[in-house]
């Protein structure tokens, strides 16, 4: 199933920064493009995994307010290649499923193959830091237990949104469900949309 190859690449990905642990640590990835969809799953957990610790970063109350203004500008520009990943592996799966010809009473999802995989992604992120937590040495017991729980509900949600995400795959592959992606058309990073950025030109 396709999950289950995406969900390995996002434990290895979020191990793989975790043995640096910078969000400054230089970015290889572990599949050429030959490979063009785990080259694509690769990166796009990369990012949504320096951008975790962006989010950690910033949310030190005796952060510099100048070291915390660039570091907005980077949980921006993080934010714009973690939508353009997500459109580059839609684009992934229209190509795989072009020549398919949807039945004549094929339904359309609520979210595209891709955004599904993007919350799959934030999910073993969550995964990763609750385990953290529910075996952290120097925490008391009932702190351990109670991330404990919340681990296994994540785990749970795992096998929950795999199922559906496979299950999607598989229906646009038989003609089942068919696939419509719309632009994000974000506007706070268009110079000609946001009037902010507009006025500086």
């Amino acid at each position: 199933m396709f999950t289950k190859k995406a969900n390995k690449i996002f434990q290895d990905v979020i191990e793989e920064y975790h043995k640096i642990d910078s969000v400054d640590q230089p970015f290889k990835n572990a599949y050429d493009k030959a490979d063009l969809i785990e080259h694509l799953l690769y990166r796009k957990c990369w990012i949504d995994t320096v951008q975790w610790h962006y989010e950690d970063i910033i949310r030190d109350p005796q952060i510099d307010p100048v070291a915390a203004l660039k570091l907005k500008r980077q949980i921006d520009a993080s934010n714009q290649d973690r939508t353009d990943m997500v459109e580059y592996i839609d684009s992934y799966f229209l190509e795989k499923y072009k020549d398919v010809t949807p039945k004549d009473n094929a339904t359309i999802n609520t979210e595209s193959p891709a955004w599904g995989i993007d919350r799959l992604s934030i999910l073993a992120l969550k995964i990763y830091h609750m385990n953290e937590e529910a075996t952290r040495t120097d925490a008391s017991d009932a702190h351990r237990e109670a991330c404990q729980k919340k681990l296994d509900v994540l785990l749970e949600q795992r096998v929950d949104l795999s199922t559906a995400i496979d299950t999607l795959l598989n229906d646009i592959e038989k003609g089942d469900k068919y696939m419509k992606v719309y632009k994000q058309m974000k506007m706070y990073n268009d110079n000609e949309l946001n009037p902010v950025l507009r006025s500086q030109k």
